[in-house]
């Protein structure tokens, strides 16, 4: 299963990684993923207790703070994504979520910011949420229409925010608003909110596929002070785009999660069962599949792993490699949960099945952090500059 660890992206320490979360995660969430839990919030709070115990939350800050390593180690966020979401759907989430809603923090955050919000996110003391989406706009951020008025000591956030991931249960927001420095993505700025802020609102709780919890937000007249702005008025566009290029490769990784699964329990099913007399691993068209498979999830590996690698290593900018990555990952995903759910045949739609619940797990990749159209929009891009 770890055999892609013997590649030379790795360090000794992430193949340690891999082998003590694995064990930990056969022993922690085996039986929690066999169990159907009706509230959702509760049940991330306990996964979110037992990623804290386990100490793998130190892995979302900086070590100044709390954290495992100096700054972020993507092949480590990635390795622990992948066999999360391997194990259970909704670990991956928790987990990805403390990354993603304190990220800017990390990246962008004063030092009194850091202070105030990382160790606690660490911890699990603090839930963390990224608020970017719209109603009217998703993988276009720079088409935010949320305002922040700049009132002198404060700004003033009026507007909305919807399908955001920890809505309702974070205990803080990373929230973009428009601060009008200029047009579309120059006039972005972002900030830190506080849950329990007077004017910030829970407005609705939307229920999906796959539950996990998501609201929608309202902003009226939500007053913050300008000491919770993360980097420059004008920068929020950078500091979204600085996070998503570590954490979509994360996205990736969990999209590779679903796929080892899926091969897994594919693998399972060809091997304990016959059909026409014969085991279906015999079957040319069974076969087939597997091999078709197999292909997708190494693919997908050394595209996830490159673009952690080149960013720890090379300490550039990847956003070419991070969209790569989630691009194939996720869409090869898809592909590889549709296929198992097609050789498990009746059993593969039948409610609580694991390859039922990965069918429905791994659609929302392929949106959020960014749509696949988007990601090619963001390849083509970037690999037409490079011509020139």
């Amino acid at each position: 299963m770890n055999s892609f660890l013997d590649l030379p992206f790795f360090e000794p320490h992430h193949l340690k990684l891999a082998q003590d979360l694995d064990a930990w995660a056969v022993k922690n969430l085996t039986s929690l993923a066999k169990k159907n839990h009706s509230d959702v919030d509760a049940f991330c709070g306990q996964i979110l207790k037992k990623l804290s115990a386990g100490g793998w939350l130190k892995y979302t800050v900086p070590a100044e703070f709390g954290g495992v390593f100096e700054k972020f180690d993507v092949r480590s966020l990635c390795i622990i994504r992948e066999t999360l979401a391997r194990h259970l759907g909704l670990a991956d989430f928790v987990f990805a979520m403390q990354g993603l809603g304190s990220g800017a923090i990390s990246l962008f955050g004063s030092e009194e910011i850091k202070k105030a919000y990382l160790p606690a996110v660490g911890k699990g003391e603090k839930v963390a949420a990224f608020a970017l989406t719209e109603p009217k706009a998703g993988s276009d951020a720079a088409n935010i229409t949320m305002s922040a008025a700049d009132k002198g000591g404060h700004y003033v956030l009026n507007g909305q925010k919807t399908l955001i991931s920890n809505g309702g249960i974070a205990d803080f927001y990373t929230v973009f608003a428009r601060t009008g420095e200029g047009d579309g993505a120059k006039g972005i700025s972002a900030f830190v909110i506080d849950a329990n802020s007077a004017g910030l609102e829970v407005v609705e709780r939307i229920e999906v596929m796959a539950p996990h919890p998501l609201a929608r937000l309202r902003f009226k007249d939500c007053k913050v002070s300008k000491e919770n702005l993360l980097g420059k008025p004008g920068e929020g566009f950078k500091v979204a785009m600085t996070t998503l290029d570590v954490f979509r490769i994360s996205v990736a990784a969990a999209a590779l999660g679903f796929s080892r699964r899926a091969l897994e329990e594919a693998g399972k099913r060809v091997q304990g069962r016959k059909m026409f007399g014969a085991p279906m691993a015999d079957l040319q068209m069974i076969q087939a599949m597997i091999a078709e498979m197999a292909l997708d999830v190494d693919a997908s590996a050394l595209l996830v792993y490159r673009a952690g690698w080149k960013r720890d290593v090379k300490g550039v900018r990847v956003t070419k490699e991070a969209a790569m990555a989630k691009l194939y990952a996720t869409e090869a995903a898809q592909s590889v949960v549709d296929k198992a759910v097609q050789i498990w045949g009746g059993m593969g739609v039948v409610s609580g099945q694991t390859v039922e619940k990965l069918y429905r797990e791994v659609r929302a990749l392929r949106i959020y952090e960014g749509a696949s159209e988007v990601q090619k929009i963001i390849i083509a891009r970037k690999h037409l500059e490079n011509l020139d």
